[in-house]
């Protein structure tokens, strides 16, 4: 069983005080010691994206194994494997007892692959080879403001993920991890009793809208996105009992979304688009929306400043890869007030992910 995520404000004190330690541990080693710490945390993940390839947390899944036991199993040097795994326990991601054998702590089961709110899909997208390539760019997006994936494959990230297959089912399970993330701790932070016709826009293959109709028994829905996605949609509005009650509809939310709803979601949609594009969503929504009707973004909403959040980092994902930007509260209420809707509130999760609430105006 997932353990329950603590409250949303207490995150938000814990966050602050792993900040402010964060910062003390800065302050009391030689700065070239803390730079060189932060610089390792690529190879850090690099290591971590070796064991969820190789399967290291599944096989100790069951209980604390040596690393020969392990390397067997996985197919890899014993030798080689162990100082893997001495490497993410020096890190608490694994924990090296006394008799010899390696267990798994708290932070390590979330790279084993069957756990519902692990990372290990992220995880490994963000250890892809061809990913770690356009990172490697960072440099010319700064630079130039342009992704770094335009300059590496001259094309957009989801025009390239079309034609690499391997990179698409990485990135497609690390979206979908995500996702479940999110949903288990945004989904029960809101009140869905009064919506009467949800639209789901970019919904994927239908896990967010599923979860929102369960919650909502008297609602239907309408998964929207693209033809070829919503295509696979059925297994999951079907697995979730809600396919009574859910409509899938193909298009391109650039050129018009489903009208009528009362209640519109969009999750992870704005924040990769920049603001122009994003505008042309927000503004198609606009025309759709009922009266009276709300639009809920599920976004990271990054703090002013520049304390210690996820945010912030992935905001530089947005910059190399996808092309749009992570924004803060002020940033929304702009970009929604230009699309015609006003920011009526922000909705902090468990998770880095808030629901965002809009009203047309």
């Amino acid at each position: 069983m997932t353990p329950t995520a603590p409250p949303a404000a207490l995150l938000a004190v814990l966050n602050a005080f792993r900040g402010g330690l964060q910062r003390l541990r800065h302050a009391t080693v030689p700065a070239p010691v803390a730079v060189l710490e932060l610089g390792f945390g690529a190879w850090l993940a690099q290591a971590m994206h070796a064991a969820v390839r190789l399967g290291i947390p599944d096989a100790l899944n069951d209980g604390p194994r040596t690393a020969e036991d392990v390397a067997r199993q996985v197919g890899a040097d014993p030798g080689a494997t162990y100082r893997l795994m001495r490497a993410l326990a020096s890190n608490s991601v694994l924990k090296l007892r006394r008799d010899g054998r390696f267990a798994l702590t708290r932070t390590g089961r979330a790279l084993v692959s069957d756990n519902p709110a692990g990372v290990a899909p992220m995880v490994a997208f963000i250890g892809a080879p061809a990913h770690r390539e356009h990172w490697s760019n960072l440099e010319h997006s700064v630079r130039t403001g342009e992704t770094a994936v335009s300059k590496v494959r001259g094309m957009s990230f989801f025009e390239y993920t079309d034609t690499d297959p391997e990179l698409a089912q990485i990135f497609n399970d690390a979206m979908t991890g995500a996702s479940a993330v999110a949903i288990e701790t945004a989904v029960p932070t809101y009140d869905f009793s009064t919506s009467k016709l949800i639209v789901d826009v970019g919904g994927g293959h239908g896990a967010l809208l599923a979860a929102v109709l369960r919650q909502a028994p008297d609602a239907r829905g309408v998964l929207f996105d693209l033809p070829q996605v919503v295509a696979g949609a059925g297994a999951t509005v079907t697995a979730a009992g809600v396919a009574s009650r859910c409509d899938l509809a193909g298009g391109s939310f650039f050129e018009s979304v489903p009208s009528g709803g009362d209640t519109y979601l969009l999750k992870t949609v704005i924040h990769d688009w920049d603001d122009a594009r994003s505008l042309e969503i927000l503004r198609n929504v606009r025309r759709a929306i009922a009266p009276g009707g709300k639009m809920l973004l599920f976004e990271m909403v990054l703090p002013e400043g520049a304390p210690a959040h996820l945010g912030l980092v992935l905001d530089l994902e947005m910059l190399v890869a996808a092309g749009g930007q992570e924004r803060t509260r002020r940033q929304y209420a702009a970009l929604l007030s230009q699309a015609g809707f006003r920011l009526q509130r922000v909705i902090p999760t468990a998770s880095p992910m808030s629901i965002i609430e809009a009203r047309p105006v």
